[in-house]
């Protein structure tokens, strides 16, 4: 009788094991959606593997976005090298990809047509120029119905070293990893901004090639690392049309610390 219990102990041991382990997946095409992956790999202490296109792209800005809007509009996906893991040993996978006209680049299109990842959690992150998270996440929801795609993490390239800490927070908060981190507080309530948090904004955003609106109301907080700002931001729109997004603005408690823009959700 007490082999049969330690062998079902034995069992269950290794049941929870399997079901704990941790696959992070991911495309790079210059190397910054990489660097997130493997510092996700080094605090998960997870297996990781590369998403690898049969015909690369050029790693040139120009001719990768003319390249990904004729596959998206041809409704054409790359073809993608196998994968090397075994996605059915795995029961969370991240999902790592750079954001290509507001959405996953196109090999994840590829991946997903490909892999129902029925049953698994997925677990989106990504590197953008302004934002893309939200809409990323919300197209994997549909690519991937039988999957459990949850809350994920994205970051500008622009501020890519802010990563590793904010990894480690967003782990710690969704319970991927062991640790304890500051509440954040909510922010205040939306009210007109005024002369001095318009110069804050344009501080974080008058350098990025496109123009991001004009800040309409700004709620705030403060945290034990500074201020973050969340401004409602009225633009012309990609159609001409006016547009509302969210801009997230943080400003450092060091001296001589400057505004940043992390996200904006549209």
């Amino acid at each position: 009788m007490r082999k049969l219990l330690s062998l079902f102990a034995v069992m269950a041991f290794f049941t929870t094991c399997c079901a704990q382990k941790t696959l992070v997946l991911y495309y790079s095409e210059t190397g910054t959606t990489k660097a997130v992956a493997e510092e996700l790999q080094k605090q998960l202490n997870a297996d990781i593997e590369v998403i690898e296109p049969v015909e690369p792209y050029s790693g040139d800005f120009q001719k990768t976005m003319q390249r990904g809007q004729r596959e998206m509009q041809s409704g054409e996906t790359p073809a993608i090298k196998p994968l090397k893991k075994n996605i059915g040993n795995y029961n969370v996978i991240f999902l790592g990809y750079p954001i290509w006209f507001g959405t996953y680049a196109m090999p994840i299109a590829t991946l997903v047509k490909e892999n129902d990842f029925a049953g698994k959690t997925i677990v989106p992150f990504c590197t953008f120029g302004s934002g893309g998270l939200n809409t990323s996440s919300d197209a994997l929801k549909k690519a991937l119905p039988k999957a459990k795609v949850v809350t994920g993490y994205g970051v500008r390239t622009a501020r890519v070293v802010a990563a590793a800490k904010e990894l480690d927070r967003f782990l710690k908060v969704n319970g991927y990893k062991k640790g304890s981190v500051e509440k954040l507080p909510d922010y205040s309530e939306q009210k007109p901004v005024t002369e001095e948090e318009k110069a804050i904004f344009d501080a974080a955003c008058s350098s990025y090639q496109f123009s991001l609106g004009t800040p309409q109301t700004v709620g705030k907080r403060a945290t034990s690392d500074g201020t973050d700002y969340k401004y409602t931001v009225k633009s012309g729109g990609m159609n001409g049309q006016a547009s509302t997004s969210i801009i997230y603005v943080t400003v450092g408690k060091a001296e001589g610390a400057k505004p940043e823009f992390t996200e904006v959700v549209r």
